[in-house]
């Protein structure tokens, strides 16, 4: 079976699948819930560097855009979650979430970035860390951008079809390497031009388009989780691309080459192209 039908085949009803995790998170825990999640944050907010405070407790400084930092292992429960300007008091937040739940034993995304019509916002994402088959790689997009909706194609065909901000669609593959672009939704208008992608065997490629059409700084950030291959039910870290680790708290620190690189020049949209909100916020 080719990578194409692959894809088509487990692309049905992705649309809403980013929409879905950010409801799990926001549900209430269970009492006896205790288990640690890993945590990691992506930063998709163009141009801006930024602190971050966990319940009052400041765990990154001078956070830069399109980085990713963490995991950090985290207990199940509820954490207030604001992100400044560096440098600026708590309450003067660029984004700010009360409350938010962390389930245990999950793998989690909190994305910094734009809405559809360019407010920031926090996303969180739980990531699908299920074991995979040998020779396999999985493959998630997700669309964080303010930008229009859009088709994800494999051999110029969509594959992953009208992928709208918060959302995320996802596959598994065969390792290797997929040939990909990103058009409008609906057009074969190129967005983001075709791109070789290497799928690495046992691990998740995340990719996070960020930034903004109408600003002109759309760009991509890659996450990645390792270990896919490994016991089930373990709960999984992100490592390699740009992912940034460090222990007990997410102390940022300058990451390795870049994972991939989606475009291969600048990305250009045309303006008063349809603009989607996205459905389910932090």
């Amino acid at each position: 079976m080719s990578i194409r039908l692959t894809l088509r085949r487990i692309a049905a009803g992705a649309g809403a699948l980013g929409a879905v995790a950010a409801a799990t998170l926001l549900v209430a825990l269970p009492a006896h819930a205790a288990g640690s999640s890993k945590v990691s944050v992506v930063h998709g907010i163009p141009g801006q560097p930024v602190d971050v405070y966990v319940n009052g407790k400041k765990t990154l400084d001078n956070f830069q855009p399109s980085k990713v930092a963490g995991p950090l292992d985290l207990p199940a429960g509820r954490y207030d979650i604001v992100i400044v300007k560096p440098g600026d008091p708590v309450t003067s937040p660029v984004v700010k979430v009360d409350q938010a739940a962390v389930p245990a034993d999950a793998n989690i995304s909190l994305v910094a970035h734009l809405t559809a019509d360019g407010k920031p916002t926090l996303t969180p994402f739980v990531n699908d860390t299920k074991t995979l088959a040998p020779g396999k790689a999985r493959l998630v997009v997700r669309h964080t951008a303010a930008a229009p909706a859009v088709d994800v194609r494999a051999g110029r065909q969509p594959v992953f079809k009208n992928l709208t901000n918060p959302n995320e669609a996802k596959a598994d593959l065969a390792a290797g390497t997929v040939s990909a672009d990103v058009v409008l939704a609906g057009t074969s208008t190129v967005a983001i031009p075709a791109a070789d992608v290497n799928l690495a065997e046992g691990t998740s490629t995340i990719v996070y388009a960020v930034g903004s059409a109408e600003g002109k700084t759309l760009g991509v950030v890659a996450q990645t989780i390792t270990g896919l291959h490994g016991t089930p039910g373990s709960v999984n870290s992100g490592t390699g691309g740009t992912a940034d680790r460090g222990p007990a708290a997410w102390t940022y620190a300058a990451a390795g080459a870049g994972l991939m690189l989606l475009l291969g020049g600048a990305l250009v949209l045309r303006r008063g192209a349809r603009r989607v909100v996205g459905g389910v916020r932090a």
